[in-house]
């Protein structure tokens, strides 16, 4: 028994027709393709990891930015007004 009750035969006859339909030439550009895209994806991932290792994360760079900028004037009036209201 081969993978999730598919015999090796089984397996051998679909390469079979995939190679008829598309070509080898077809399937080793697809091949080539998938292997960069692998490739670039975990050059990607150490990238990150090595941002992480060195401390610098898109998380962190954001957590040390500002959400917004307010005036102490501005913030004093509205403790005021809250005292006011309650």
């Amino acid at each position: 028994m081969g993978f999730g009750g598919i015999s090796l035969w089984q397996l051998l006859i679909v390469l079979l027709i995939v190679v008829v339909i598309f070509g080898t030439k077809k399937l080793g550009s697809i091949g080539g393709d998938l292997g960069g895209a692998v490739k670039g994806f975990r050059k990607a991932m150490n990238d990150a990891d090595a941002d992480v290792s060195a401390g610098e994360s898109d998380e962190t760079r954001k957590l040390d930015e500002p959400d917004a900028e307010f005036s102490e004037q501005h913030t004093e009036n509205d403790q005021s007004d809250r005292n006011r209201t309650s």
